[in-house]
């Protein structure tokens, strides 16, 4: 801890005590985790490199970022159109929601029987160890499960809260009420920094993050390879950081992973035997530092090769259209686009299902791993028609419902039982 970062997160009201057992419970768990690796791409020492001042170089250009009379958005799901908030001269970032160490703090006020990433998310801020939470101006919130929307009332209490309506259905009523929630939220960007969005920045905007979403492509395009160029705990750490590292600097630093990963394939060096079980996690998202189903299955002998998820797949698959001139069709374009997450929170949500087969297909998977959040009702409805979808098709799988306590021992029974049955 430097004093000049201890100095900043003074100024921002963290409470240094429990941040600093926060930063120091982190440091060896990632060790552990990632630097334990063997045969890891070079590409990952600037992942390591972000990990490792999680709280420091990021936020300080923030904090900067601020002090120049800029404004911070923070969102805590992929439904919020980034392209906006970065027209309007704003910068966006992802919130903290990964870890048990906050959710002590948010069972003070939140029902104990709410999901872990709700509960961390508002732990966060109520026990004042999130630095990305302190540094912004507004947090956006969606509507995409009952818990959350309740969640950001009470968060509501502490901080400015903006909330999108994420429809229930995709028909056309409903992506036009989806529209009307993306214009207004041009409106409260506007209001927020007091930018005028214009035509060509908000082109110049969407162009930006499709270059993200187009890294993103490329990385998940190398890892249908085999052998695999690049661990599944490495893939889930460069989708984790793409959510609050700088927009330019983070795919132009995937693209450089992607080069060396296409050289490994060329020379068909992987980071696991050829022959070992391809496995496909799908479900709720994984926030840093939930590295925890990633690593009892690529240390039981496994390679995870894809994510269907909010941190995976669904975040990156689909572009804005670029070819769009006028602010209407700017605006449309992306709330089509944005109407094309297949989340857990629509109904009928057959397209999440088709996601899921095809994705095993694409990657040549053996299995397929559903990961739920313990009381998030929403995917845990949804598993009983993927399990009913991927034994038509006789694709194994293993239905994993878990929190953030240390419940290893156990899962890696259950997955060691999976992995041998794949392979008998």
């Amino acid at each position: 801890m430097t004093n000049d970062n201890r100095q900043m997160w003074t100024d921002l009201g963290i409470d240094l005590e429990r941040h600093e057992m926060l930063l120091n419970a982190l440091g060896p768990a990632y060790k552990e985790i990632y630097l334990a690796q063997m045969n890891r791409p070079e590409g990952m020492e600037f992942f390591d490199f972000v990990v490792g001042d999680i709280h420091g170089i990021r936020v300080r250009e923030l904090r900067q970022h601020a002090k120049e009379g800029g404004k911070v958005v923070a969102t805590y799901c992929v439904f919020v159109p980034d392209e906006i908030v970065l027209a309007a001269g704003a910068v966006p970032v992802g919130l903290c929601a990964g870890t048990n160490f906050s959710i002590q703090a948010a069972e003070q006020v939140l029902p104990r029987n709410t999901c872990d990433l709700i509960k961390s998310s508002f732990g966060f801020k109520l026990g004042r160890t999130c630095p990305y939470i302190q540094t912004s101006h507004l947090i956006v919130g969606e509507t995409t499960c009952d818990g959350k929307k309740k969640m950001f009332e009470i968060l509501s209490e502490y901080q400015p809260v903006y909330v999108m309506e994420v429809p229930n259905k995709k028909n056309r009523i409903s992506r036009d009420l989806w529209l009307s929630e993306v214009v207004a939220f041009k409106d409260v960007v506007e209001k927020l920094t007091g930018n005028k969005i214009t035509e060509e920045k908000l082109a110049q905007a969407i162009k930006l993050v499709n270059g993200k979403r187009r890294a993103l492509q490329r990385l998940y395009q190398a890892r249908k390879a085999n052998p695999v160029p690049i661990s599944g705990k490495d893939a889930l750490l460069v989708t984790q950081v793409s959510f609050y590292d700088d927009v330019a600097r983070d795919t132009q630093q995937i693209n450089a992973l992607c080069d060396e990963l296409e050289k490994r394939i060329t020379n068909r060096k992987g980071v696991f035997p050829p022959n070992c079980p391809r496995i496909l996690i799908s479900g709720c998202p994984m926030a840093i530092p939930n590295w925890k189903l990633h690593h009892l299955l690529e240390t039981s002998g496994a390679a995870v090769v894809c994510e269907e998820s909010c941190i995976g797949t669904r975040a990156f698959s689909d572009l804005v259209a670029e070819d769009k001139r006028s602010m209407d069709d700017l605006l449309k374009a992306i709330a089509d686009r944005y109407m094309q997450i297949h989340c857990a929170c629509f109904t009928p949500n057959t397209e999440r299902i088709e996601d899921i087969l095809r994705l095993a297909k694409e990657y040549k998977v053996d299995g397929v791993v559903h990961y739920n959040l313990l009381y998030c009702h929403t995917y845990a409805n949804e598993a009983v028609r993927v399990d009913k979808a991927l034994e038509k098709e006789g694709i194994p799988l293993l239905r994993v419902e878990t929190d953030y306590s240390d419940d290893s021992g156990q899962l890696r029974n259950r997955i060691d039982a999976f992995l041998e049955m794949i392979q008998e």
